[in-house]
């Protein structure tokens, strides 16, 4: 390894958001984290909602007062246009 290029490594303590205290391995001092293996749903057991509404709830909330834009009135060529496809599908 070449000298005076790397982090200096050494132990230092990760505090989570539940009050929980890890001792680990970083460059980094005093690490604080937001959720760690003691409060995690996944090796808890307990699921714990942080969204009350849903996805599609939530949309209608947003968009509730928005309407539609009027579609754009076609112009002659792309008329014509459709007219000539028609025939010659036939």
């Amino acid at each position: 390894m070449k000298e005076n290029i790397h982090p200096k490594f050494h132990k230092t303590q990760a505090t989570c958001a539940c009050g929980a205290e890890y001792e680990v391995g970083s460059s980094k001092d005093n690490i604080r984290v937001d959720i760690c293996s003691a409060c995690h749903p996944l090796f808890t057991g307990k699921q714990k909602l942080l969204d009350a509404e849903g996805r599609v709830q939530k949309f209608q909330k947003k968009y509730a007062g928005v309407k539609a834009k009027k579609a754009k009135p076609q112009t002659k060529r792309r008329t014509l246009a459709k007219k000539k496809a028609a025939h010659t599908k036939k």
